[in-house]
């Protein structure tokens, strides 16, 4: 069926069931297909939202894995004859109380931040896609941010591994839920009773049939877990349970409210980290908003119907 077609209730009810590797790609993707990507990354690749999404988060990459060669000064370095500066052309980002680079601190940290919330999410994804979809439904009540404060309080070292391991083995749980829920409403489809009428074991099912069909909704609970652990990383950094020796938005930001730089009139401390974890965030964000179209038609259905209406009331005919 076309996706510009009026569509009933109960057709729209079966269509969202529908995984994506038996769905019908929307004409205007048809016509530009991507040969050798799965269909739900095409989607992705014409989603304005996930594009702009990508764009931000390809930057934030690029920045992360050219840091040593972007930073101007060494972040560490103290100078009390460059304390307290204001940005300028020698220093982009201005400086601390104690004369550190605050750009060189930022750029430096954006590397830290991202491969802890990867790290985190990956580890998260993992738990989640294994025992989500096998129905597991262990630690799923501990609260998660209490239970991560209190473990990293009492760790004597809180170093990356460490905080990897604390919010990959918490964070998991939300999105198990999320799995279970997509693996409860394929799991009486007709590939997956097929399966089992052959005399499939419920392991392969789960890898060979579920999996693949789940694949945009496991992307979809990576991305949510990524930004919830970069959150949630730099907000333990900020209260001090995190490893202040290192250089990520988290530290920064901890040591900008220690030395109460905002009191003193200097707020580029406080605004340049805080900036570059709201922009990383929000493509994050965006990236998930598209992922959530590409793996529900009728979302796909609702925004053509609105390009569709802006094309007739500001005299384009047909939205694209």
């Amino acid at each position: 069926m076309s996706q510009i077609q009026p569509m009933g209730v109960d057709e729209a009810a079966q269509s969202a069931a529908v995984p994506l590797g038996v769905q019908q790609l929307p004409t205007r993707v048809r016509g530009r297909r991507l040969p050798g990507l799965p269909l739900w990354l095409r989607l992705l690749l014409h989603n304005p939202k996930s594009c702009i999404g990508l764009i931000v988060l390809g930057g934030m990459l690029v920045v992360a894995i050219f840091a040593p060669l972007i930073a101007t000064h060494d972040p560490t370095a103290y100078s009390l004859l460059d304390a307290k500066q204001a940005p300028s052309l020698h220093h982009f980002f201005g400086t601390t109380d104690q004369g550190t680079d605050v750009f060189s601190q930022v750029i430096l940290g954006t590397r830290n931040s991202l491969f802890l919330g990867a790290a985190a999410a990956t580890l998260a994804t993992v738990l989640a896609a294994s025992l989500g979809i096998l129905a597991a439904y262990v630690f799923l009540v501990i609260p998660t941010i209490p239970l991560l404060i209190v473990a990293s309080a009492y760790l004597r070292n809180r170093g990356a591994t460490s905080m990897i391991l604390i919010l990959g083995l918490t964070l998991w749980a939300f999105e198990a839920r999320i799995l279970r829920g997509q693996a409860l409403t394929l799991r009486n489809r007709d590939f997956i009773l097929a399966a089992k009428v052959a005399g499939e074991p419920t392991w392969r099912i789960v890898l060979f049939e579920l999996m693949p069909n789940m694949i945009s909704r496991i992307a979809a609970a990576f991305v949510l877990v990524f930004y919830v652990s970069i959150l949630t990383a730099a907000g333990l950094e900020f209260l001090g349970l995190g490893d202040l020796s290192s250089q990520s938005w988290g530290v920064t930001l901890y040591w900008a409210q220690v030395n109460s730089t905002v009191l003193q009139g200097e707020w580029w401390p406080f605004l340049f980290p805080g900036l570059f974890l709201a922009l990383t965030v929000v493509a994050l964000v965006l990236i998930l908003a598209g992922l959530d179209e590409v793996s529900n038609p009728r979302l796909r259905k609702t925004r053509r119907q609105r390009g569709m209406l802006a094309g007739l009331l500001f005299g384009h005919g047909r939205g694209r």
